[in-house]
Parts: structure tokens; sequence; C-alpha cells
């Protein structure tokens, strides 16, 4: 019997003493945000590896720090993305070798690999790069600039199965493509009313009774907003 599609929401982040009292407990000490976290999210999307390569040891502790159902979805290391901009090199199996205890401890989520606003539109170094990607581990592309956003560029994205990431933000949209068979979507918008909320949370319902496993990440920042917001969508759809 197949498994039931699931809906992973959380912040980008989670190390943020700014989010007491709203989300954590103002007593709450720093050594103790990502096991508080997990107990009202179940992902979170870590910005830590895009600036540097995460030791084996750090990510055994978040695995011991969150309940088996966690899962951590990294962002792609900017040697990727921003450095070698896609051209092959040992970039990015050094990249997932430096993962892996995530993945052995079938804990990692969708890799997602965020280009640089000025990276326009390039559909054979896209396609050899997308071929190069272990086949076992989901991926999500996220780009900035708009000359990628076409039907040949989502058409290259489903031969490879690898999920046009739907970012949206109050100057930038991506439209709500669906490549493969899960959903990523990041939410960087400055406010989510209630009504936002509600439509979000339908929406992932029906994905998933399409049966596609869903990823939201709210933006992190000043605030706890998309932390509470997160909760209030996984709330919603668990309730349901």
């Amino acid at each position: 019997m197949a498994e039931m599609a699931q809906l992973f929401a959380g912040t980008s982040g989670f190390a943020y003493p700014s989010w007491k009292p709203e989300f954590y407990p103002e007593k709450l000490p720093a050594k103790k945000f990502l096991q508080y976290y997990a107990t009202q999210l179940n992902a979170v999307e870590i910005n830590y590896t895009f600036r540097r390569l995460a030791a084996a040891a750090t990510l055994e502790g978040w695995v011991n720090a969150t309940p088996p159902e966690f899962l951590f979805i990294c962002k792609a290391h900017q040697r990727i993305t921003h450095i070698q901009r896609l051209k092959e090199s040992d970039a990015l199996d050094v990249f997932f070798r430096a993962i892996d205890p995530l993945r052995s401890a079938r804990r990692l989520g969708p890799v997602l690999f965020q280009l640089p606003p000025n990276f326009k539109r390039d559909d054979e170094l896209l396609r050899s790069f997308l071929g190069r990607l272990p086949a076992e581990i989901r991926c999500a592309f996220e780009f900035r600039n708009a000359s990628w956003l076409t039907d040949a560029v989502y058409r290259i994205l489903e031969e490879h199965r690898v999920a046009l990431c739907q970012a949206e933000s109050d100057k930038f949209e991506v439209p709500q493509v669906m490549t493969t068979d899960f959903v990523y979507a990041r939410l960087r918008k400055s406010e989510y009313p209630e009504e936002e909320r509600a439509e979000i949370a339908g929406r992932s319902r029906e994905l998933m009774a399409g049966g596609r496993d869903v990823y939201l990440f709210f933006k992190h920042e000043e605030t706890a907003a998309g932390a509470v917001y997160a909760r209030d969508v996984l709330d919603r759809v668990r309730s349901t």
C-alpha cells in the first residue's frame, strides 16, 4: 500500500532569539531551540549549508535533537550555484558527501538549489547539471531570474524529476507549475493574513489528495511571524 502524501512545513532556519516569546518560550536556552522547534513544526530549511559544509557531528546533533519524522532541507552550497554556476566540478560530490549523515538517517528532505538573480537561462547547462544529481534524493530549483520561467525549462525539470520551487515575495513570483511528484514552495511575502493561510492549507490538502508531498517554508528573519504562519498552516491541514 502506498504511503499517504504528507505536508512538511517550517521556516528557513531556527536559531533566532528574536522569536521569543511569540514562538520560543522566554526562558528557553538557545541550545534547546531546535528541540522545541521540532515539537511545533516538522521540517526546517537549512541556510547554513549554503555557506559552509556542516561537520558530521553537527548533523548528528540535529538528528538526535529531533523526532524520527522531522526532516532537514539543505540549501546547496554557494560554490555550486553562485561560484561555479552549475558548471561541472567536484563541488556537487563534496556537498552531497557532507550531508550524507542526514540521508543515512532518513532525515534528509529535498535539496534546494537557489540560483542568483543575475544567472540567466541556459537550457543545456541546466540539463547537464540535472543529469549529475543523485536519483534517490529529491531536488528543487529556485530561479530568481525571469528568463528561466518558460515551458522549455519546465520540461527539462520534468525529465529529471526535479521540482520547480514555487517562490513568492512582495517583488517576484514563480508560477505554480508542478514538474514532479512533490511540491516545494518558499513563501517570502511580508505578511500572510488568515485568509491566505487558509488558502495555502486548502491547496496543500488538494495536492496531498493527488499524491504529492508538499514542502512549505516561510521566511525567518527578525520576527517569529514565519514560524507562527507555518505552525498555523500545519495545524489547519492536520485538523482535517
